[in-house]
């Protein structure tokens, strides 16, 4: 006798057309005025039947084409609806996508195209030339088309022609941010977007969503996870709404949070610490915004926003490579505001907090953040590999636990604390300075637009920290810049040991930055070995000194 409970499903498309069967009218996208100007695309809303039925005929057209289970087609479509038609569509026949950054320039798209190998790629037409020429520098012949467009015959059959696509079945190829070196493709199957949907969908607390019922804003990009798999699946799972925007803008935000009619906000640790830099306003809590969902809030910043507008921000924790096989969120109380605590992991993830001579750290000491998925499959929920790497795979996966290279300390209670990435530590004189901590001060000071530290050699000290500063008001004669540098320095002397306060203060124009906000730590280092010693970099080294 057939079962009467339908199986859930297994891969995105079909997750999608469950909630469209079931939530049909309600809203999936919803575009606002200033994102749809931007992107040139009409404002409103799309229904889940709407954008079913587009699914469905894109499908089509991909299936005649020759698309099927094992190719890959690259997405150039910013946070645009036909980003998401396009990958559903994609996704029922089993290609994967490869969502490509619209930041990336000739030779980062030819490495993307080279490595990936993709068929083909749907992309915004002033980019089409770039993507040929990056193609051909790559020895690779590539068709461009715009959205609307009829795909050209696929360039060869389907790698698993005649397999029907299941939950382990690859996703998407979504690229890391490459803070530190070449990007490395991490391979998603259907099942991590499915568990990080799942996972959203019943983690509770403050975080609860209530099916039907949420708004979800996010100005987060589509190639990178957080938008892509948790923004994405929460709504998909629980026939919420989703409103993309192009990127963060600070000055319009909680006018776009107001007239979206928001219910959830994501966010990364930059936006609270611009957005409290405003003007006090009758309308900061004018908003029907239940909680945000983020990660790198400035910990002195943390209950002074929350107090100011009036929802908490629940600090979570994941790597594109986890997902949801090992997140961790602070969605319950106590959530130790200030403290960089993201909560205490869940009945299925296990952890592991190592010190660096290899040993278990204890309460209150730092350790590397090494995780797995609790039960028989440790990897469950994970990224399936690195694409043509299976040696840095294997690496990240030693001894069966994934090496997070993130720095986390427990407290007594059991609650876990981010202190910084392992490659972000600053050694000076024997004594370890985590760069997102000083980053956090800087940030505060009314000069300070956006900052970010990174070691320079020092030849008594071993390094020295070497703040990257953008401080549009300061003037750009030599006098100016020294009276603001050592009022930043002294800032920071009167918040942090004295040893953890920029060595060296350089103004530069910008930061080398992710598409997701992120700063890129290698590119960082080489901007401050060169501005090290130049006119725009003061030194404050003399400023340092241990207090009697």
């Amino acid at each position: 006798m057939p079962s009467s409970v339908t199986p859930p499903a297994v891969t995105v498309a079909a997750a999608f057309a469950a909630t469209a069967a079931t939530w049909g009218p309600q809203p999936f996208l919803c575009m606002l005025p200033e994102t749809a100007d931007i992107y040139g695309v009409p404002a409103g809303e799309l229904a889940y039947a709407q954008a079913q039925a587009r699914i469905v005929a894109l499908r089509a057209q991909y299936a005649a084409a020759g698309y099927g289970h094992g190719h890959r087609i690259g997405l150039l479509l910013e946070n645009r609806p036909a980003f998401f038609v396009h990958w559903f569509a994609l996704n029922g026949l089993g290609v994967s996508v490869v969502p490509i950054n619209p930041d990336l320039r000739a030779a980062e798209l030819e490495y993307l195209i080279g490595h990936s190998e993709i068929a083909m790629a749907v992309a915004l037409m002033p980019r089409h030339a770039d993507l040929r020429a990056a193609a051909a520098a790559a020895g690779r012949s590539l068709f461009v088309m715009a959205d609307g467009e009829e795909p050209a015959v696929a360039p060869y059959p389907a790698p698993q022609v005649g397999r029907a696509p299941d939950a382990l079945s690859e996703c998407a190829l979504l690229y890391t941010s490459g803070t530190t070196g070449r990007p490395k493709g991490c391979i998603l199957p259907n099942r991590y977007f499915l568990e990080a949907g799942r996972w959203y969908a019943s983690v509770g607390g403050l975080a609860a969503l209530r099916p039907g019922l949420e708004r979800m804003i996010t100005p987060l990009p589509l190639v990178h996870m957080n938008a892509m798999a948790y923004s994405t699946m929460a709504m998909v799972l629980t026939g919420g709404c989703l409103i993309p925007l192009d990127r963060f803008h600070p000055r319009s935000w909680w006018r776009s949070v107001r007239e979206s009619r928001a219910s959830v906000v994501h966010y990364l640790g930059v936006m609270p610490a611009m957005l409290m830099k405003a003007p006090a306003s009758a309308d900061d809590r004018a908003r029907q915004v239940r909680f945000g969902f983020g990660a790198g809030v400035d910990r002195s910043l943390h209950a002074a926003f929350e107090q100011r507008f009036g929802f908490p921000l629940l600090e979570a924790w994941a790597m594109t490579e986890t997902g949801a096989g090992a997140v961790v969120m602070a969605s319950q109380e106590p959530r130790l505001i200030g403290s960089s605590c993201f909560g205490r992991e869940g009945a299925g993830i296990e952890v592991r907090l190592v010190a660096d001579d290899g040993s278990e750290a204890k309460a209150g000491e730092p350790g590397e953040l090494l995780v797995r998925h609790a039960g028989a499959d440790p990897r469950y929920g994970f990224f399936a590999g690195y694409l043509k790497d299976e040696a840095a795979t294997s690496e990240a996966w030693a001894d069966g636990w994934f090496h997070t290279g993130d720095i986390v300390q427990r407290d007594a209670g059991g609650h876990l604390h981010f202190i910084d990435r392992r490659k972000n530590v600053i050694r000076r004189s024997g004594e370890n300075i985590s760069a997102v901590e000083v980053e956090s001060v800087l940030l505060q000071h009314p000069l300070v637009r956006t900052a970010a530290v990174a070691a320079v050699p020092d030849p008594v000290r071993g390094d020295e920290v070497l703040a990257c500063v953008v401080a549009p008001d300061v003037a750009s004669d030599p006098a100016a810049r020294l009276a603001a540098a050592q009022d930043i320095v002294n800032w920071c002397l009167a918040r942090l040991a004295y040893y953890k306060a920029p060595g060296h203060v350089a103004f530069v124009e910008a930061l080398p930055l992710t598409a997701s906000q992120k700063v890129q730590r290698g590119e960082l280092r080489v901007l401050a070995s060169q501005v090290l010693g130049q006119p725009n970099c003061v030194d404050t080294s003399a400023m340092k000194k241990r207090q009697g």
